[in-house]
């Protein structure tokens, strides 16, 4: 493992995160799980009274998650990060799949990961309805 190889890869994941200048960074949330072939990123922002999903761009984003997975030997690769935005810092914390609880669907632990940092506040979702109404679900 290239330890210089993953704090860039750490670094550029905040770069790619702060392209979305409608909002805030600060206060941003990623959660990605990846596995061999697969990445799927999450990304929230606190907005005060609640949050807001941001869908991500699975061309950069996906590609430069999986390139930090992959920079890890097989023996220590996480099966989920979560990257946590607060002023000009990050904090990245990496779940391995013995932290899981096997019955737990990974929505669901999405879910709970989610409410474990942002507490009650409710999560909009992009609008799923023809007329553009948010879907809005508290957690």
């Amino acid at each position: 493992m290239a330890d210089d190889e993953i704090v860039t890869l750490l670094n550029k994941v905040g770069q790619l995160l702060a392209e979305d200048v409608e909002y805030p960074l600060d206060g941003t949330f990623l959660h990605a799980e990846v596995d061999q072939g697969y990445v799927s990123p999450s990304i929230y922002k606190d907005l005060g009274d609640k949050v807001l999903y941001r869908d991500p761009d699975l061309d950069r984003l996906g590609d430069c998650l999986m390139d930090l997975w992959a920079a890890y030997p097989e023996t220590k690769r996480w099966s989920e990060m979560l990257y946590k935005v607060r002023g000009k810092s990050f904090e990245a914390n990496f779940l391995y799949a013995s932290d899981f609880d096997p019955k737990e669907w990974p929505m669901e632990r999405r879910s709970r990961l989610v409410k474990e940092h942002f507490g009650d506040k409710p999560v909009i979702y992009p609008p799923l309805q023809p007329d553009g109404t948010d879907e809005v679900y508290t957690l």
